[in-house]
Formats: C-alpha cells, sequence, structure tokens
C-alpha cells in the first residue's frame, strides 16, 4: 500500500470492520502527522499499533477478535507543524440542521463521506466560545465556563475531545459530564452548585438524536434557553473562518486545552434534582412510580441511561 493517506485508512478500516463488528462498538481517533514514514504493524491478538518515526499515532483502536494485518509501509501526506496547508474543505453551511449541527462523524457507509470532522468541530467550539463572549461581555476577571456532554456514539470522544480544544482555544473554561442527556446540559446552566462548578454559562450537547450511529451533531444552551437558528447560522459563519486560519498540527491547542478542562459528575446532580421534582409533583410519595411498567426507546442515543 503506497501513498496512502491516513483518511483513506482509516475508511478501509472501518469498512471492513463494519462487516465483521455489527455492534459497532469500536472506537478510533486520529492524533497528529508528520511528514514521515511509518510502518503498521500487528501486535498482540486484538491490538495494532503505529511505529515509526514520524508523528502518526492512532489511539484507541479497537479490540478486534481477530487483527491479521500484514507489515505495510504507509506513508502521510500532512506537512510539518510549523507551517501550513490547505485543509480539506468543509462546507460548514450544510452542518446546519434547524436550530442544531449535523453531519457524518464516522466512515463506513456508502456514498456518506465524513463532513464532521475533528478540526471542523473544533472551528465551531471556537465560535460557539466566541459567539457567548459576545454575548455575555464578562468583565476581565471572570472566565466563562461551557459544559460538554455526549450520548453514547462511537465517535462521541473524540469530537468531545474536539470541542474542548476549541473552547480553551479561545480562553474559556471547560466542564466535561461525559454520558449525559439533552436536559441535563441544558439544567447545567440553571443549577447553582459551586462544586460542579454550576452555573455553566454555555452547554454543548454531543448527539444526533435518532440518526444512525455514524451521524453526530451538536446542540447549544445558555440559561436562556436552546439556540435558535439564525444563532447556528452565525456560529457556522465564524467557525467558517476560524477553520481557514487552522494549522494541521493542533498540538498546542491540546494543551491548552489539557489545562483548563475539568471532569465532574454532574449527571448525579442532575437525577437527584430530578427525583425530587417527581416526588415533590407527586405530592411527595416517596415512590411515585411504582408499579408502573416504563418502556424506554433509547435509539441511537443516550435514553438507555434512564433504562
Amino acid at each position: 500500500m503506497s501513498a496512502t493517506t491516513l483518511k483513506t485508512l482509516q475508511n478501509v478500516f472501518m469498512a471492513q470492520n463494519c462487516q465483521r463488528n455489527r455492534q459497532l462498538d469500536t472506537q478510533y481517533r486520529r492524533d497528529r502527522c508528520a511528514p514521515d514514514m511509518c510502518n503498521f504493524l500487528p501486535t498482540q491478538v486484538g491490538n495494532c499499533a503505529w511505529t515509526g518515526i514520524a508523528a502518526m499515532q492512532l489511539h484507541h483502536l479497537a479490540k478486534y477478535k481477530s487483527c491479521t494485518w500484514n507489515r505495510k509501509t504507509v506513508y502521510c501526506n500532512a506537512v510539518s507543524a510549523t507551517s501550513t496547508t490547505p485543509l480539506e474543505k468543509v462546507d460548514f453551511h450544510k452542518l446546519q440542521n434547524g436550530s442544531d449541527i449535523r453531519g457524518v462523524a464516522v466512515a463506513g457507509v456508502e456514498e456518506e463521506p465524513v463532513n464532521l470532522t475533528n478540526l471542523g468541530t473544533e472551528a465551531i467550539a471556537a465560535a460557539f466560545a466566541m459567539w457567548l463572549l459576545d454575548r455575555k461581555k464578562p468583565d476581565a476577571s471572570k472566565r466563562l465556563k461551557v459544559s460538554v456532554g455526549h450520548d453514547s456514539r462511537i465517535s462521541a470522544q473524540a469530537l468531545q475531545d474536539a470541542v474542548s480544544r476549541g473552547i480553551a482555544s479561545v480562553g474559556l473554561d471547560v466542564i466535561q459530564y461525559g454520558l449525559a442527556s439533552t436536559p441535563a446540559m441544558f439544567n447545567s446552566t440553571l443549577t447553582v452548585n459551586e462544586e460542579f462548578f454550576c452555573p455553566v454559562d454555555g452547554s454543548i450537547m454531543i448527539t444526533a438524536s435518532h440518526l444512525p450511529y455514524n451521524r453526530n451533531g451538536f446542540k447549544f444552551f445558555t440559561s436562556g434557553g436552546g439556540l435558535g437558528k439564525a444563532d447556528i447560522k452565525d456560529i457556522l459563519e465564524r467557525a467558517a473562518s476560524i477553520y481557514d486560519k487552522f494549522l494541521v498540527d493542533c498540538s498546542e491547542n491540546k494543551e491548552k486545552a489539557d489545562s483548563v478542562v475539568k471532569k465532574v459528575d454532574y449527571m448525579s446532580v442532575y437525577t437527584y434534582d430530578l427525583v425530587k421534582a417527581v416526588r415533590r409533583a407527586a405530592q411527595d410519595i416517596e415512590k411515585p412510580l411504582e408499579g408502573f411498567h416504563i418502556v424506554v426507546d433509547a435509539g441511537n442515543g443516550a435514553g438507555g441511561f434512564f433504562a
């Protein structure tokens, strides 16, 4: 396999695996590239790793039941971190879906190329952070906080990391919730709890609701509610401008993100408050749902949390 780009390798990698693993419980993420030659070597059964002089790596590769790759030479077409390169073109306006953002985040489905990339996601998150600064206009002594949660899709972790880098690049603090629900993300802008860094100034839910596994997207909230169509259009226009200025190597943003990211179990706070609200509405009955049979259709989202 000569002169094969990392993106092409990932597409083939995922397409082959989709046939072997219908559960689609694998995860992968792309780190960064440098111009050099790398060797792709099989290691222990079920694990693959990159070796070589270059800084090309794949982290969190899926643990397949069988991995029979032969040793091959793979080349990375990216340029060094000290120079700029034309990035893959992204039509940000096509990512708008009403008051949400939706796109293809995982390769493997025929005729559905990835258009919600990690770099595109960073640009969108940075644009939301700038939009938030314009609306909040905080004084110099206050750092705004943005909470980030996601559903159970296989692209969630990579997108959460990209969102965190984008927010941090603008100078805002990031509070990661991990697996969460959309109502909880809005509620984090209202909850008063300093231990959990609440209330936050803005919130992003990484989800594509009921859409297929290869899709993902974002919902945005402030204490005033979800953002509207005009707000999303504004954010995507800002994102397009930011994206044009990006470098391929975003290690500086990653280091900055790591320094301002906090992780908390906000769902424990949200569910506690939710239980209290249900009991209060039922005139303080301890178990108001006792005897009921409740069916939860999780779809492709995080509804399984409630089940």
